[in-house]
């Protein structure tokens, strides 16, 4: 099986370490909630307990958007523990992780969402974002010098989320409480007029990056156009 977002995404079951001792997971046991499946490349090594501790330390503000975390390497699960009983300040991941450490010891999961390294038999920083259904709906892939970004993982599904729950699409730097696009040719005009009025106004120096479009005044901020709250109307704020 293949990862391709739109579709399933490729089914797995593995021994991990969880909270320092042995388990047996599978992505169906995470059917319901989000899931955050990234690989890193090996234990005992670099940018990997950068990474595994930031999402690690961040497990509460995924469990606020109903979002699960697993990390996946080639290592066993026997490396894993090994790693996870040794403190932080001395490069390991400390016996308090929270974070699940998935052992795929056959490189069959990282060879099915195709982040394998064949002829070093590790895999590459991928990313997957797998909705409650199942269903793969995000990937992403980093060659191995260069860290991921907690806060972008975190965006990505709250903007995923916002779509489902309320049917609009969300533009480029979309931040929750920014404003999004109906999709819909007439619908998306309210959206585009308001970046245009709003990008001129601002390059022309008109009236401190506000413009009022169909009533409502809107601001421009990094690119994105949020609702001001004008006379008592509904304010919207990014983050």
């Amino acid at each position: 099986m293949v990862a391709i977002v739109q579709k399933p995404a490729p089914a797995f079951a593995a021994t991990a370490v969880v909270e320092s001792a042995f388990k047996k997971i599978s992505l169906s046991d995470y059917l319901g909630k989000w899931l955050v499946l990234f690989f890193y490349p090996l234990d005992h090594t670099f940018v990997c307990p950068s990474e595994i501790l930031a999402f690690n330390d961040a497990l509460p503000k995924f469990n606020e958007i109903n979002t699960e975390v697993v990390a996946v390497s080639t290592d066993s699960e026997y490396s894993h523990l090994s790693w996870v009983n040794i403190p932080r300040k001395q490069g390991g991941l400390g016996s308090d992780l929270k974070l699940p450490l998935l052992a795929d010891k056959s490189m069959r999961i990282s060879r099915d969402y195709g982040v394998l390294v064949e002829e070093e038999g590790i895999a590459l920083r991928g990313s997957f974002l797998i909705d409650p259904k199942g269903t793969l709906r995000q990937m992403s892939v980093n060659d191995l010098p260069v860290g991921r970004s907690v806060d972008e993982t975190i965006r990505l599904i709250q903007a995923f989320q916002f779509h489902e729950t309320h049917g609009e699409v969300c533009p480029v730097n979309w931040r929750p409480g920014s404003a999004t696009i109906k999709p819909d040719p007439i619908a998306k005009l309210e959206y585009f007029s308001a970046v245009e009025a709003l990008t001129n106004g601002h390059t022309n120096g008109h009236t401190n990056g506000l413009a009022e479009t169909n009533g409502k005044k809107k601001r421009i901020a990094n690119g994105d156009v949020e609702d001001m709250e004008v006379d008592g109307a509904k304010r919207v704020k990014t983050a």
